[in-house]
């Protein structure tokens, strides 16, 4: 593979501000209250990328122009404050989520590192590195699996209100259980296991989301993982004050096109004040696809499934192409409703196999549509097309600059930087009224942070 040095492109005035309202920098309170991911408090929503197989994170921050590399802070076990020894295998950034844990007004950064090994204890670890207004200088604190009968805790996480008392609750799950923490800071060891276990013997779960699907007023969990017998298993729990598994069911499983064993996303497609669940499904049928079902008052809806051969989705559906296998959902154009983007990170851009690339699918009132393909080849998206970049391998929408349109940020988990083979790079393309724009487009790795190096797979991991 020809391998080059990214570089960040030239970066020019911030897009005019758009109509969303946000708190003043320096409030970090009231920001927090909104931004459930601004960790330094300056009213900018800030872009976490995880390097699992570096065992680290990297946070950068927002701001009016975006993010900007070497303007954020790295996280290993190794950072002053953090608890445990980075080791080989721990997988510290495998997932990444966001809340403000302790209540002092900044987001805190919620690190999965499913494969860490405690003495004494199961296997996996969740770490809470706290926020502040100078990032992350106050250290953190580590929980550990709760039952010797736990793999892989930590697999991923999320933090929102549980039980509807308008305080927020760490869940997790490991391979095969899903715990939560009671209100305030979590304690290791006093994790609350589900009241009905309603999960399949033998399942190995790896993804999980909560949104308002089928509440206005709730959140409804989202599992994905493997039954026993190796099929694919999705299934969903209602939140609520107490009976928590009770209220469950299965989504889909084994060889329905629809079922996922992740990635999983929730955000509002259509405007109905419901979020909508969409679902990747690389493995399904010849290249992948991914799924959307519409959130409603009490059930989602049947699922819609797309691949790169249905009307309005650009490309052509080919083996290998693995669309789907990373999802995301957020507003790009500003008109209230969520757009989606879709990686398929085995694409072949002209003769290159492998280099990956991303879809933005824009909602609308008659359903998605004007789909555009994002790759290294665009004009103004630096870089260039390299046998098994995998761009796309990962993808993130969020509004980085507080213009009121989502931005896109896309992780190449096989990018090569220099010498140094599959050390991972991101990109960042800009929301507008009329969808994204390559006119301000970003591109930084590792190096960027002082966490470089081959095989370290930046941006593997995009919160």
């Amino acid at each position: 593979m020809r391998v080059r040095s990214l570089a960040v492109a030239a970066t020019a005035a911030a897009l005019a501000a758009g109509g969303l309202t946000l708190p003043l920098a320096g409030t970090a309170a009231a920001a927090s209250a909104a931004l459930k991911d601004d960790f330094n408090g300056d009213g900018y929503r800030d872009l976490a990328v995880g390097a699992p197989k570096g065992n680290s994170v990297t946070v950068t921050y927002g701001s009016a122009a975006g993010v900007q590399a070497g303007k954020g802070t790295t996280v290993t076990q190794n950072t002053a404050g953090i608890p445990g020894t980075t080791e080989s295998g721990d997988e510290f950034g495998e997932n990444v989520t966001s809340g403000d844990v302790n209540r002092d007004g900044y987001a805190d950064l919620i690190v999965g590192a499913p494969g860490e090994k405690v003495s004494g204890k199961p296997d996996g670890t969740v770490t809470i590195v706290w926020g502040g207004k100078n990032g992350f200088k106050t250290g953190g604190k580590t929980l550990t699996a709760p039952s010797g009968t736990d793999v892989r805790f930590g697999e991923a996480a999320t933090f929102v209100d549980i039980d509807g008392d308008e305080v927020s609750n760490l869940a997790v799950i490991s391979g095969s259980h899903w715990w939560y923490y009671a209100d305030g800071d979590p304690q290791d060891g006093h994790a609350i296991p589900l009241e009905t276990d309603f999960l399949p013997k033998g399942v190995r779960l790896d993804d999980m989301t909560a949104g308002r699907f089928t509440s206005q007023g709730g959140y409804t969990y989202i599992l994905a993982g493997e039954r026993a017998d190796g099929g694919a298993y999705t299934a969903y729990m209602k939140g609520g004050a107490g009976d928590l598994g009770y209220w469950s069911g299965v989504l889909a499983e084994g060889d329905d096109a629809s079922a996922t064993r992740g990635p999983l996303v929730g955000a509002d497609i259509n405007g109905d004040g419901y979020d909508d669940l969409v679902t990747g499904n690389p493995r399904a049928g010849k290249g992948g696809s991914f799924s959307i079902r519409y959130g409603a008052d009490s059930k989602l809806g049947a699922p819609v499934t797309y691949t790169q051969d249905a009307a309005g989705v650009p490309g052509t559906d080919e083996a290998g192409d693995g669309f789907g296998s990373a999802v995301a959902a957020g507003d790009v154009t500003g008109d209230g409703r969520a757009d989606i983007a879709v990686g398929a990170p085995g694409e072949q851009v002209g003769p290159v196999p492998g280099t990956g690339s991303v879809t933005l699918l824009k909602s609308g009132a008659s359903g998605l549509g004007g789909g555009k393909t994002w790759h290294q080849e665009t004009a103004g998206v630096p870089g260039a097309a390299e046998k098994n970049d995998r761009f796309g391998s990962s993808v993130r929408l969020k509004d980085i600059n507080k213009n009121g349109r989502a931005d896109l940020s896309i992780g190449a988990r096989g990018e090569d930087i220099g010498t140094a083979a599959d050390a991972g790079a991101v990109w960042v393309l800009r929301g507008t009224t009329t969808g994204l724009t390559s006119s301000y487009a970003t591109s930084f790795n590792g190096s960027d942070f002082g966490a470089g190096g081959a095989g370290r797979s930046f941006g593997e991991t995009l919160r």
